[in-house]
């Protein structure tokens, strides 16, 4: 079967046929982000240690974030040099980077006696604000616009010609994000974690289906689900069954790993975790493109390259897609069960 068929109408394309083009606005814009870049890591280096590391981990949850979600918007006219892979750009993940880096940071010293979940909020609030501000301004700037099936979703309302919607996307953004952050802070400081010997086993499962539905909700512009049972949509086309087997992958592998490797690092295990899952999820992602449940929108078929695997004959950018997607997931999910388990 003809895989275009399979993944929606569209024809393939390599993704670069963008403009790159610099104008003097968009470059003065990327010097700013640049030296913002360096002078917020000379200023944070005085809050904390191994600064530069902390902020390539945010900027690699940034950018896992921007990979997978790149067909959901555009970013053009930052110059040939500012593009890593298609429309993704690391002047832009540098300066989110920075920002998110600097607010968790000054939050985390001038907010020290608060616990982790009143940092966050703190986080969150802040941030939003300042995000959503940003967003205004490249897409003012013509620097961002959105691809079709997010405007299609949308309800129409938009501020400074920016979607309503942002005002869901940015929190969970954020929240991914620093919720992977925070995760490999753990290992960062060689922080001390109390071993849990008795495993949660249904509250673990809500924050999993928490972090999954969330995630789901904000990338449903770039795939359809179709020809599940009618009960089974809670919103849109997102399915509860399609959904559920993502929980329960992520949920099975983590109290696999977490029985039988209690004694591993949080690396270690983190690494075994997107291991076991992606070995659970891919065949069954594989077989619902082949039988019409997952259909590819024209955005995301567009930036596929054309390369297909060899066995289950899904485009490659689906293989990479998912660890990526479960990196962020689950790294927010485990970090908020060390939270709780640690009552911090």
């Amino acid at each position: 079967m003809d895989l275009t068929a399979l993944i929606g109408n569209g024809s393939f394309s390599n993704g670069c046929n963008f403009d790159k083009l610099a104008t003097p606005l968009t470059l003065t814009f990327d010097a700013g982000v640049i030296i913002a870049a360096i002078g917020g890591l000379v200023l944070l280096s005085k809050y904390k240690k191994n600064i530069f590391l902390r902020y390539m981990i945010v900027c690699g949850g940034i950018f896992i974030f921007e990979f997978f979600t790149s067909p959901m918007w555009n970013n053009w006219h930052l110059g040939r040099f500012a593009y890593v892979y298609q429309d993704v750009s690391w002047i832009l993940t540098a300066g989110w980077g920075i920002l998110i880096l600097g607010a968790v940071t000054l939050v985390d010293h001038y907010f020290k006696k608060y616990r982790a979940g009143e940092r966050f909020a703190v986080y969150l609030f802040f941030l939003t604000a300042a995000v959503f501000i940003l967003e205004v301004l490249i897409v003012q700037m013509g620097i961002r616009s959105y691809a079709p099936e997010v405007l299609h979703t949308a309800v129409g309302v938009f501020a400074a010609g920016v979607p309503i919607e942002v005002f869901y996307f940015v929190p969970v953004f954020l929240s991914l994000v620093i919720g992977f952050y925070k995760y490999w802070e753990f290992v960062i400081d060689d922080e001390i974690l109390l071993p849990i010997k008795k495993r949660k086993f249904v509250r673990n499962f809500c924050l999993a289906f928490i972090g999954v539905l969330l995630f789901e909700l904000m990338v449903e512009p770039l795939v359809t689900n179709t020809n599940f049972p009618a009960w089974s949509y809670i919103y849109r086309d997102i399915s509860l069954v399609n959904t559920s087997v993502w929980i329960l992958a992520l949920w099975i592998s983590t109290n696999i790993i977490d029985y039988f490797f209690v004694h591993w690092s949080l690396s270690q295990r983190f690494l075994a975790y997107l291991f076991l899952i992606d070995l659970c999820i891919l065949p069954f992602e594989s077989w619902l493109i082949h039988n019409g449940y997952r259909v590819y929108g024209p955005s995301t078929v567009a930036n596929f390259t054309g390369f297909v695997t060899p066995i289950t004959n899904v485009p490659i950018e689906i293989v990479f897609a998912i660890p990526l997607y479960m990196a962020l997931v689950l790294a927010f999910v485990r970090y908020w069960e060390i939270i709780i388990d640690n009552r911090k």
